[in-house]
């Protein structure tokens, strides 16, 4: 895969591209993504927003697409968000998009992403999301996805360099697999987050977190607070 200063890779090399992708696709996210327009400087809040997008993803995937647009709008009147898109598929693809804070430009880069076959790379997420951290202070990992193949321990490693950092992990697990809940339990834990059980009927709810997140990320414990839903109480009370 060509580089570009607008996407970075999820590793501290290269990523080498999946020889199955679609090279025409590949490039229209390239190019989608380079085009998005720069974060605002009133933005406050900084949010990743990772997505496992191997193929049992879908249905999620396209509930995300219909639904970021509730995290921005629940920011704004707490200062802003600045969102950036992390995704992972296929055999070792894995791929992040430029700061931005246009619900639109966003879901014009996520509709353009099928899910594809794959294992898992939260490793990859967690660290990038790390490197993220140590350049700039972020508020927040919004981590989605409903499996986990990886070395646990690793995964908690980065995980604890992430709450020392004041990131916060937040774990939503579709299914009901206790290996993977374990796991994004403890990646929540030790970020100091919320591990959130959730499935794709489940849309409203997934809304209401969503933007109960955004409100956090954008303004903290004290503007959570303020929000007054079932979710925000819900996410306030698992942070105390």
């Amino acid at each position: 895969m060509s580089k570009d200063k607008n996407l970075t890779p999820h590793t501290d090399k290269a990523v080498p591209a999946d020889s199955t992708s679609s090279r025409s696709e590949i490039d229209a996210f390239l190019k989608t993504a380079s085009q998005l327009a720069p974060v605002s400087g009133e933005a406050r809040g900084r949010l990743v927003f990772a997505l496992d997008a191997t193929m049992s993803r879908q249905p999620t995937w396209d509930l995300a697409c219909s639904l970021q647009s509730e995290m921005f709008e629940a920011a704004r009147s707490v200062g802003g968000l600045s969102v950036q898109l992390v995704y992972f598929r296929g055999f070792r693809e894995c791929q992040a998009s430029k700061w931005v804070a246009d619900t639109r430009a966003l879901r014009e880069l996520m509709i353009k992403i099928d899910c594809r076959g794959g294992q898992t790379q939260i490793g990859k997420v967690l660290a990038h999301t790390r490197r993220e951290a140590e350049r700039r202070p972020l508020a927040a990992l919004v981590y989605v996805g409903d499996a986990m193949e990886e070395n646990v321990d690793h995964l908690c490693k980065l995980a604890g360099e992430l709450g020392l950092l004041g990131v916060k992990a937040f774990m939503f697990h579709e299914g009901q697999d206790g290996e993977t809940r374990q796991a994004y339990k403890e990646i929540a834990r030790l970020t100091g987050g919320v591990y959130l059980p959730f499935n794709a009927r489940s849309s409203a709810e997934l809304k209401a977190l969503l933007s109960a997140i955004a409100t956090y990320a954008a303004g903290g414990l004290k503007a959570l607070s303020d929000v007054k839903s079932t979710a925000a109480r819900r996410l306030l009370t698992d942070l105390r």
